[in-house]
This record gives structure tokens, C-alpha cells and sequence, in this order.
């Protein structure tokens, strides 16, 4: 099975892009392939720039790695209750190659803050409209107040968490 994983933001220090590499990692036998927006910055999309400059070769190799997934996986960092502008950005030129967003991969969602809701209300946008992009959002999970739930090296260290975060990825893995 090949996974695709990242965290939806651009931060050097993003607690998604942990949360989502770790998720990853707790399925067997699957080939992981992480990504970093960071990777992937182009100009802020608009129709002229399309238009002036075609698509951009960072989006054709970001969606690339969409249609080689089996499965992917995305941490949703939230800014001011939506998506990061550079995971924003992203999702808008890979919407103009064929119309196919997420090509109708299936989807685990999650999303992580500091604080007590854990980045839920981008986390509920995105359940309802990645359906639209053409992604199967077969799981999702918030795992609120980062900073006291989890750890590098131990992963989500709250057992009623971690125990919800394992029934989600069953489900998204099929088991």
C-alpha cells in the first residue's frame, strides 16, 4: 500500500506535518512517502497567472504524487479556522489539472493545535468539502492541546486519544 502524508502547512516546526509522519508510520507494510509544502511554494494562484504562465511544474509534481497514492493522509493545520494559505494555494493549482482534485483517493483527515479543540473547525470544513474535490474521506480525527498529548518519540501519549486515533486508521486502512 502506498501512503501519501503531510501536514498542511508551511512551518518549519509544524506539529501536523509530526502528527501526520507519525500516523503514517503506525500502518504495516506500507510504503510511506512524506511531503513538505515547503517543497511546493508557487505563485498565489489566479486565473490570469494561469492563463499568462500555464500550471506550474511544482503543482504537476505535487499532484503526481497524488495519483501514485493509494491512500493519503493530511495533518490540517488551521489559520484563523480554515486551511493554511500555503496548503490553500496548493490545492488550487492541482484543481485546474483535469478537474480532478484527489483523484477519489480515500482520505484520513486530521487535524492538531495547541489548544483545547485541536484544530476542529478546519478539520470539519475539510470532512465536507474534500468530498467535492473528488477525495473518499473514509476517516478523520482532531487531536487537541499538541503540546500535552503528544511526543516525538512516543506518539499520542493520552490512551483515550490514541485509542480513538487507532479506530480511525483501522477504518481508513480497512481492517
Amino acid at each position: 500500500m502506498k501512503i501519501l502524508a503531510f501536514g498542511a502547512s508551511n512551518s518549519s516546526t509544524s506539529i501536523n506535518r509530526q502528527l501526520a509522519t507519525y500516523v503514517a508510520h503506525q500502518i504495516k507494510n506500507a510504503e510511506v512517502t512524506l511531503l513538505d509544502l515547503n517543497d511546493f511554494e508557487m505563485p498565489i494562484y489566479s486565473i490570469d497567472r494561469e492563463k499568462e504562465s500555464g500550471i506550474p511544474s511544482l503543482a504537476e509534481t505535487f499532484k503526481q504524487h497524488v495519483r501514485e497514492a493509494d491512500k493519503i493522509i493530511i495533518s490540517l493545520a488551521e489559520h484563523n479556522g480554515s486551511y493554511t494559505v500555503a496548503f490553500k494555494n496548493i490545492m488550487d493549482w492541482i484543481s485546474r489539472i483535469e478537474g480532478d482534485t484527489w483523484e477519489n483517493k480515500p482520505f484520513f483527515l486530521l487535524s492538531t493545535s495547541p489548544g483545547a479543540r485541536g484544530g476542529a473547525s478546519v478539520l470539519e470544513t475539510a470532512v465536507v468539502r474534500f468530498g467535492y474535490l473528488k477525495a473518499v474521506v473514509t476517516a478523520h480525527f482532531s487531536l487537541p492541546k499538541f503540546y500535552d498529548n503528544f511526543d516525538e518519540s512516543l506518539g499520542i501519549t493520552d490512551p483515550d486519544l490514541n485509542k480513538s486515533m487507532i479506530e480511525q486508521l483501522n477504518i481508513f486502512i480497512g481492517e
